[in-house]
């Protein structure tokens, strides 16, 4: 399950610290409302505490705070899960750094984040079967389901209990149903690294690769020979697209090459040499470096089959040189 990055290398933003002070059980917590009073964030009566003093010379109507409820906390053998709901969307929140794994909105679909490139994937891959392995609350899948309806998408995920949490609270189970345009979600439960989990006979068009533990990348993805056993798993001139998270913590002048700060990209780039390109997303965005395999494609052809808010951030790719 992916996240969007900082310097620690999340999935997605990291989330005020106000959000961030669950105390988990094994249990589920019950739903409750959480409202600010006294520059402190107060949950109902459940046992979950998300106490939050006012930053220091802040009073509580300084700034307008979306208001929020937790849907549902529970432990699983892998996560911390936590599910936030607001007027706009649902937020899944997994482990202790509680950052955002994924993301529901209940009227537009874009993000405005990485989630959004994996949406632009399809175009430069052969017809066939896509996997996301880490699919987490399936914020990719949707929005590729939305862009491309017809769409055959093969998504793998290590823990059952957050899929559960998301067919129950993220629309999940929706994109199981094959829609009129024949598109359709396949989950897999499973470990995607083990020897026979995730794979097809005739190989996959491309594989989506956003897999997260506790804030990081794993570590297997910082390993040349992980990409090619991935790699090896696709059909011929089928791609790889990753969400590699953040670059090491240090300066960098040369933005051109900042993407040596990335370890996966590093790997990546020892595996497949003068085959792999790369971005990085902006500030506002999470800073998470995105990579793909394979020659640079036409950069213009690419952003004429996309939406123009899609469009506008293909010619950011480059090649890793």
């Amino acid at each position: 399950m992916g996240c969007l990055s900082q310097l620690t290398s999340p999935p997605y933003l990291l989330l005020p610290p106000r959000w961030r002070h669950f105390s988990f059980s094994s249990s589920r917590f019950p739903q409750s409302s959480i409202s600010r009073k006294n520059g402190r964030i107060r949950c109902g009566e459940s046992k979950t505490s998300l106490s939050q003093e006012s930053p220091a010379g802040k009073t509580p109507n300084d700034a307008q705070e979306p208001e929020y409820r937790v849907v549902t906390a529970i432990k699983s053998g892998y996560n911390e899960i936590v599910i936030l709901d607001t007027a706009e969307s649902r937020i899944l929140l997994l482990d202790s750094t509680y950052n955002v794994h994924s993301m529901f909105n209940k009227e537009g679909k874009w993000t405005s984040a990485y989630w959004d490139e994996f949406a632009t994937f399809p175009p430069i891959v052969p017809d066939g079967p896509i996997a996301i392995f880490g699919l987490g609350g399936g914020t990719a899948a949707h929005l590729m389901l939305h862009l491309w309806p017809s769409l055959q998408l093969e998504g793998w995920e290590i823990d059952h209990i957050l899929i559960d949490q998301a067919r129950e609270y993220l629309g999940l189970s929706s994109l199981e149903q094959q829609s009129s345009a024949g598109g359709v979600l396949n989950i897999h439960i499973g470990d995607v690294f083990s020897p026979d989990a995730a794979s097809i006979s005739r190989g996959y068009a491309g594989i989506i690769v956003d897999l997260f533990m506790d804030g990081k990348v794993l570590p297997q993805l910082e390993q040349p020979d992980t990409w090619l056993e991935l790699h090896s798993r696709l059909m011929p001139n089928g791609r790889l697209m990753v969400n590699c998270g953040a670059g090491d913590d240090k300066e960098f002048c040369d933005t051109n090459d900042s993407w040596k700060l990335n370890a996966s990209i590093r790997a990546l780039c020892k595996a497949f040499p003068d085959q792999v390109c790369w971005k990085k997303m902006p500030k506002e965005a999470g800073e998470n470096y995105i990579a793909l395999t394979g020659c640079l494609p036409d950069l213009d052809s690419w952003a004429a089959a996309l939406p123009h808010q899609l469009a506008q951030g293909i010619c950011q790719w480059k090649p890793c040189s």
